[in-house]
């Protein structure tokens, strides 16, 4: 039961990882080409779009490592971890919500 728990953790843990790296590797993707082409065609529609959807995924990212961590926990069954996670989703969007 422990092995199983275990090996469901280290999967976790890994597609955690993966998600967070796809997330800021996307997002630093989306700035620098937003970036190049502000520089190369100054601000226009298409470099402010690019810039924007860098920043949104960006801030998405980790509402979603908290989202997939919370299917994981319901799925073993960890109350704990459960309400933990939703309180820390709860407290991302009222954050992300409330911002200027």
């Amino acid at each position: 039961m422990s092995g199983e728990r275990d090996a469901r953790l280290e999967r976790l843990e890994t597609t955690l990882g993966h998600l967070l790296r796809t997330g800021v590797m996307s997002a630093a993707a989306c700035l620098a080409v937003g970036l190049i082409v502000w520089i190369a065609a100054g601000s226009t529609p298409l470099a402010n779009g690019i810039l924007t959807a860098g920043l949104v995924v960006l801030m998405v990212t980790p509402l979603m490592r908290v989202i997939v961590s919370l299917v994981a926990y319901a799925r073993m069954r960890d109350w704990f971890f459960v309400t933990t996670t939703v309180l820390v989703f709860a407290m991302l969007l009222v954050a992300w919500l409330l911002r200027p």
